[in-house]
């Protein structure tokens, strides 16, 4: 990518500056020490800006495109600050953060970004091309003309009168995946990612297991939605609004794009690309490892990107890791904003914050919800304990009799709405659907942190199959709580060597076309595959179970060759079925280290809310 950067900086024209007036350049601020204890999740420095201005209008791109920016800047006297500050920019879907972008309105997490102009920072929406107020049109999702974007993005971002040339990025979800590819091409203006929720290879979570289940395909918007949206300040009329919308509408729908993609190595028509490959984060390591942008991850161990988290920790040296109990961008009360202030201090500041000295990963454990940090992932302590499945039950240890022979209906008309769950992303337990086999009440409480690997032989009477086991916590009411999941196509078992580093090592799939396995009718068939990660703590007297299903609500686009009637487990000498779990046992050594009690967010108030002045 470095051929692009003299190129993409001169070809930068612009449409406006976003300064209300000529700003006066001044040397950067000299920098002093935090005057608070910097520690993870208690961070607080004293505000320096207690009003914003912000100003929305449109920058020209290399090719012409014309994307739209907000830049809010610290404020004193209703005017902005005429000093230079490191920049922090959201490469999102609005350029006014709306709802459907992907940070969403929770309290304290991304979405309150912008209000780090009161600690002397300039924030900048930015909408991509094909989206919000922006014109063009969107090719898939997270192509390469978004990432060069990027580039040019950046390297104008560190020219401006009001920028010191640091420049950090964040964002969540699709924003989070835009903020992972910024670092693939090597701006050299680009100092800190701080990004939430984003996959790591675009197959291996979309079509995770080779399975359309994911329960987002991206943005789809009509016309009038688009028109909903705050134009920007020189369009009060959005006639320009109108004609991006417009643009819009000339985009391939991502359904149609993820439906006709089913083997990693797919080519896409509409896309003219093998598209999961140019999307992907991974393919790019080579680049972002060079380019040493220090990354900061957030996850959830409620979203199911959050594997894709712990792999590019994994993957990118340095690079940190949160995970709370969270579905999909959220935060749930966790002083975010602030962690995230630590980090760009010290990075787009040079402050010593403190972070530099804690562990690389932080994680809570749910159960007694308590926060844990570890210098390594897999935890040292975190034994792999198989449980085979027997016509007994399931019973910790390798397989040593009882025979297993169990036929189970695949129901698929499954609906986790009526269990209570709705849209979350999440699976959810269906009395009767699949088939469910659990092992005896635990003596003592059992922590599972990790990843699960499943070794299961099935057979079926089609061609293919899908295959999905959730591990469950049973308690002893009878209540049941799926704990994490995972999943396979039969057809694409074939194991090989991933081409980056799996925390754990775990089973990985190329899921090549030639890769593909038919069942034979009948046939035993073994199937390996990994757990999504999680840290959940049995209590003593509950049980753990494992449901196999062969359909799952969030599934979009179902195989006509992988729907049996029936699945067929077996579990004997010759075709032995387990799973593994990382279980951490009461007064384990290695666990991850007890973290302080964390601060809970505070929330912005009307009286700070009415103090910024919008322009």
């Amino acid at each position: 990518m470095r051929w692009l950067a003299a190129g993409l900086a001169a070809a930068l024209a612009v449409a406006g500056t976003g300064v209300a007036g000529q700003a006066v350049p001044v040397p950067p601020p000299t920098l002093t020490p935090a005057e608070v204890p910097a520690s993870f999740g208690h961070y607080q420095p004293p505000r320096r800006y207690h009003e914003q201005v912000t100003h929305s209008f449109y920058v020209t791109l290399r090719d012409g495109t014309r994307v739209a920016m907000l830049v809010a800047r610290p404020a004193q006297g209703g005017q902005p600050v005429e000093d230079r500050f490191p920049v922090i920019w959201h490469h999102s879907l609005s350029a006014t953060q709306q709802p459907a972008d992907g940070v969403g309105s929770r309290a304290a997490g991304f979405v309150t970004m912008p209000n780090l102009t009161d600690h002397g920072y300039v924030v900048v929406q930015v909408a991509r091309r094909g989206n919000g107020q922006s014109f063009g049109t969107m090719r898939g999702y997270h192509d390469r003309n978004e990432a060069h974007d990027a580039y040019e993005l950046i390297e104008w971002l560190a020219r401006q009168p009001w920028s010191n040339g640091n420049v950090g990025q964040y964002g969540c979800s699709n924003t989070g995946d835009a903020a992972a590819h910024a670092m693939s091409v090597n701006a050299p203006h680009l100092k800190a990612v701080f990004a939430g929720c984003f996959s790591w290879n675009k197959y291996d979570a979309m079509r995770r297991g080779g399975i359309f289940a994911q329960w987002g395909t991206g943005p789809t918007r009509t016309i009038a939605q688009d028109m909903a949206v705050r134009p920007v300040d020189s369009d009060p009329d959005k006639v320009l609004l109108r004609l991006a919308a417009e643009q819009h509408q000339r985009a391939v729908p991502l359904f149609e794009v993820w439906k006709a993609l089913p083997y990693r190595d797919s080519f896409s028509p509409q896309l003219q690309s093998p598209f999961w490959a140019e999307g992907s984060a991974s393919s790019y390591r080579p680049q972002m490892v060079q380019g040493g942008v220090p990354l900061y991850v957030v996850g959830g161990w409620r979203d199911e990107l959050r594997d894709q988290g712990l792999i590019a920790q994994a993957n990118i040296p340095g690079a940190r890791i949160l995970i709370g109990d969270w579905l999909h961008c959220e935060n749930d009360g966790f002083a975010l904003v602030e962690e995230a202030h630590r980090f760009f201090d010290r990075h787009l500041k040079g402050i010593d914050t403190g972070i530099d000295r804690d562990d690389p990963i932080h994680y809570v454990v749910v159960g007694p919800n308590a926060w844990r940090s570890s210098k390594v992932w897999p935890l040292p302590d975190a034994r792999p304990t198989p449980f085979a499945l027997t016509a007994r039950g399931l019973v910790e240890g390798v397989f040593t009799g009882a025979a297993l022979r169990r036929d189970f209906a695949v129901d698929y008309a499954v609906n986790c709405e009526k269990s209570g769950f709705g849209p979350t992303m999440q699976p959810c337990h269906n009395p009767g659907n699949g088939w469910s086999i659990a092992g005896p009440p635990l003596t003592a409480a059992a922590e599972y942190t990790g990843h699960g690997v499943a070794d299961l032989w099935i057979a079926a009477d089609t061609p293919d199959a899908n295959l999905f086991l959730y591990v469950e916590d049973v308690a002893p009411d009878g209540t049941v709580r799926v704990i994490t999941e995972g999943r396979l196509k039969a057809s694409l078992r074939r194991t090989a060597e991933a081409p980056w580093i799996l925390p754990g090592g775990y089973p990985w799939h190329r899921a090549f076309a030639e890769d593909a396995q038919p069942l034979q009718p009948g046939q035993p068939a073994r199937l390996q595959f990994d757990l999504m990660p999680t840290s959940w703590t049995f209590q003593p007297g509950h049980r753990v179970q494992l449901t196999l299903a062969g359909s799952d609500w969030r599934e979009r686009a179902r195989d006509p060759q992988a729907q049996p009637r029936t699945i067929t487990i077996l579990s004997d000498r010759d075709h032995p079925s387990s799973v593994v779990l990382p279980l951490i046992r009461q007064g384990g050594s290695g666990a991850g280290r007890p973290v302080a009690t964390l601060r809970r967010a505070q929330p912005v108030t009307a009286a700070d809310q009415s103090a910024r002045v919008t322009r």
